[in-house]
């Protein structure tokens, strides 16, 4: 059976899991997705509750398909809905097609009263809108597209092929709306983004055709590395594969590798060798780039410069800050280090350990952020010179934001304006992008890929901020007492985060030029 992620999803996978399935059976499951997977039914659980109470919600009817009963019960009693002509029936499955291979389920079927049968409608956690002009939306009461001059479309090709596979499934049993549309709730659960399924109908088919033949074993497929592979259980297998090949794709990961390869260069050893442009199809800027990454996996080399000199923002008064978060719930942590005139103060963290969505966070944020500009502007009055760093910024600036608009006229609570001025200004730099600007990173830009290379080193040989969401619930209580052990465990994640940032900019300083070969040289 192919379920629509396998649409978008590595071939090889697919090949894999059909073949040899109790290979990986016992493979624990990663992570990240187990938590991405509790957020986006989170999500889904939170926007069923907001479409069946909202304003238009009495004049339809609806039918809730138990999702505890088997999947062909709950499809039988999906078929007896749309049969039934019920307005709207959440938790919707199809009948798996054991002669095509198709499986689905829609969190959402509408009826399209005019013409009859239903439009597909998912709910997931990702933006499928951005601000802009372009896009079509329906409002979530009731179905009707129209165009929207605020949002312009987010592309996400797998939502689109996911609800090509139900209209496909529709069609088959006689219930699909005459006007092939589609329907995608995203992040933020403000309206329908709605998709002209009749656009990507045949790429769908294509697309499914080329899955299907490879989960029969009737087209070939060969490892090669994609962003999906950090997450996968077969990842170890192919990893030792492409290494003994020395594949490009290990240097020059998804379409870049198929570009390449398209242009005959197949091996690490190919690309460091390359001298000229870029193929015609390579996208985007990079490609000197990749050279280098290619030239310094050959060599071990962790880390290469752009230049000669090394140079990051320093102050007489620093502030390390970083900061965490849970899922979209919220920032219950902020972690400070202060260094005044070469002396580090205690790491200094403002916290709630209310479980998340709280009213407390906004208690600990208006602390950070009164100690934070407090500090900002007695460094200010006694003429000495004040940065904030943190690294990869975007995180910390939406915390920001978000924060003041929440919480908007609670004590100590900052205007979105002052919020805006701090992080648009001079004193807040970004770690991050200053290492993008100065070097080359064959093995990533990660904080915990780069600080090493300066010398610095997690206490805690778990860290990182997938697992830091479990210890999360454990440390509040979301499924059962308390683990205040766990808190203390987030505590030194969090303190060792700053302290790597702080390590990672002085070393910048300091030693960088010296421990960092140039890409020239290479």
């Amino acid at each position: 059976m192919i379920d629509p992620r396998a649409l978008t999803g590595c071939r090889h996978r697919v090949h894999l899991d059909t073949m040899y399935p109790q290979a990986v059976a016992d493979v624990p499951e990663d992570v990240g997705v187990q938590q991405r997977r509790e957020a986006a039914r989170a999500f889904r659980e939170s926007m069923r509750e907001r479409l069946m109470d909202g304003a238009g919600s009495e004049s339809h009817s609806w039918v809730i398909i138990d999702p505890t009963t088997r999947a062909s019960q709950r499809a039988a009693a999906t078929l007896r809905a749309c049969a039934e002509g019920v307005d709207r029936i959440w938790g919707a499955v199809l009948p798996d097609e054991h002669d095509t291979g198709r499986r689905a389920r829609s969190e959402l079927l509408i009826r399209d009263r005019e013409r009859g049968g239903y439009i597909p409608v998912i709910v997931v956690n990702h933006k499928v809108t951005d601000p802009g002009s372009g896009a079509v939306t329906s409002g979530l009461d009731a179905w009707a597209p129209a165009a929207d001059e605020t949002r312009k479309v987010r592309a996400q090709l797998r939502d689109q092929f996911r609800l090509a596979q139900i209209h496909r499934m529709l069609e088959r049993n006689g219930h699909a709306s005459p006007s092939a549309q589609g329907g995608a709730i995203g992040y933020g659960g403000e309206c329908i983004l709605v998709h002209d399924l009749a656009a990507v109908m045949e790429s769908y088919d294509a697309r499914f055709t080329d899955r299907v033949a490879v989960a029969r074993g009737e087209v070939a497929t060969a490892p090669s590395q994609v962003g999906e592979c950090r997450s996968c259980p077969w990842w170890p297998d192919c990893k030792a594969a492409l290494t003994e090949t020395r594949d490009v794709s290990l240097v020059a990961t998804g379409s870049r590798a198929e570009v390449l390869r398209a242009a005959g260069v197949h091996t690490i050893d190919a690309l460091a060798g390359w001298d000229g442009p870029a193929p015609e199809e390579w996208q985007g800027n990079g490609f000197a780039d990749t050279v280098v990454v290619a030239r310094a996996w050959l060599k071990g080399v962790p880390l290469v410069r752009r230049a000669e000199e090394v140079t990051v923002t320093r102050a007489d008064v620093e502030v390390d800050v970083d900061m965490e978060s849970y899922q979209e719930h919220g920032a219950y942590l902020w972690g400070t280090l202060l260094t005044e005139s070469g002396v580090v103060q205690p790491y200094r963290p403002f916290v709630t350990w209310d479980p998340l969505p709280t009213v407390d966070e906004a208690r600990s944020f208006a602390e950070f952020w009164g100690w934070l500009t407090d500090t900002l502007e007695s460094a200010l009055a006694q003429g000495k010179t004040f940065a904030a760093y943190c690294y990869s910024r975007s995180a910390e600036d939406k915390w920001l934001l978000d924060s003041a608009t929440r919480f908007a006229g609670l004590p100590g609570i900052p205007t979105v304006a002052q919020v805006r001025t701090f992080i648009d200004g001079p004193h807040w730099v970004d770690v991050y992008q200053a290492v993008s600007d100065q070097f080359i990173c064959p093995n990533g830009k990660g904080l915990k890929k780069i600080a090493p290379v300066a010398g610095f080193h997690w206490r805690d040989a778990e860290a990182g901020g997938e697992a830091s969401m479990s210890w999360y619930r454990d440390a509040v209580g979301y499924d059962g007492e308390p683990d205040l052990s766990q808190r203390e465990r987030l505590f030194v994640y969090n303190e060792d985060d700053v302290r790597a940032t702080k390590v990672l900019r002085e070393w910048m300083t300091d030693r960088a030029a010296a421990d960092v070969p140039l890409a020239s040289e290479l």
